[in-house]
């Protein structure tokens, strides 16, 4: 699992934003077999079954960054909140390369340490603190990225958030069984491309279904 340290800040409530950093692992985690690899559900999709009410993942899509053994951890794509990043880079003393970037939502990441940034991109680049989820997705919370974004050289495409969503050991297997969930694979274009509010029908598009036509009685695809 992903260290959290000195990561980029977003505001609590009123204060200053300021950027976070995730520590990533020094390597991905080993499979004894590839039975044991399958269980796992990184670079996968969660979609919240629609008679999950948690107001933190109602309707939600969750990618998934990284799942061992040891828990799971994601970013929520599809809850933007009332600040852009201009918003943000203004707070951290920087200004936006053009209007168009100034108006980039930023989302709400999940319910874990809400005031800590995370950019999800996409390509990976070289950056002070980033984990890569796959070979074209990195999750990224130094601030030389949004630095970076600033002076007009942003990745091709960035989805920045504050929190994130962080299961234990087990937890997340849990949810599986008790169909809070359903999981199927990620696409980068319901990321970064599709419109935030028809992620949620998009993303269980993916896997033939009607999210609107399921019951608690689904789970996996």
């Amino acid at each position: 699992m992903c260290a959290l340290v000195d990561s980029f800040r977003g505001p609590p409530r009123e204060s200053i934003l300021c950027f976070s950093v995730v520590a990533p692992t020094a390597s991905r985690p080993y499979y004894e077999s590839m039975s044991d690899k399958d269980t796992y559900l990184t670079n996968q999709f969660l979609i919240a079954m629609p008679n999950l009410r948690d107001p933190n993942f109602f309707h939600s899509v969750t990618y998934v960054c990284e799942h061992t053994e040891q828990g799971a951890m994601g970013i929520v794509i599809n809850q933007p909140v009332e600040l852009r990043l201009g918003d943000l880079m203004a707070q951290m003393d920087m200004q936006a390369h053009d209007p168009e970037q100034a108006a980039l939502p930023i989302f709400r990441g999940g319910p874990v340490e809400p005031e800590r940034g995370f950019v999800l991109h996409s390509p990976l680049g070289q950056w002070e603190s980033s984990m890569e989820v796959t070979s074209h997705i990195g999750l990224t919370t130094s601030t030389d990225i949004i630095r970076a974004m600033s002076g007009g050289s942003s990745p091709n495409d960035a989805l920045i958030t504050l929190g994130y969503a962080g299961w234990g050991a087990g937890q997340l297997e849990q949810e599986m069984l008790d169909n809070a969930w359903l999981s199927g694979p990620a696409d980068p274009v319901i990321i970064f491309e599709t419109p935030v509010e028809e992620r949620w029908e998009a993303a269980a598009r993916l896997v033939g279904v009607n999210i609107h036509q399921l019951t608690g009685d689904a789970g996996h695809a």
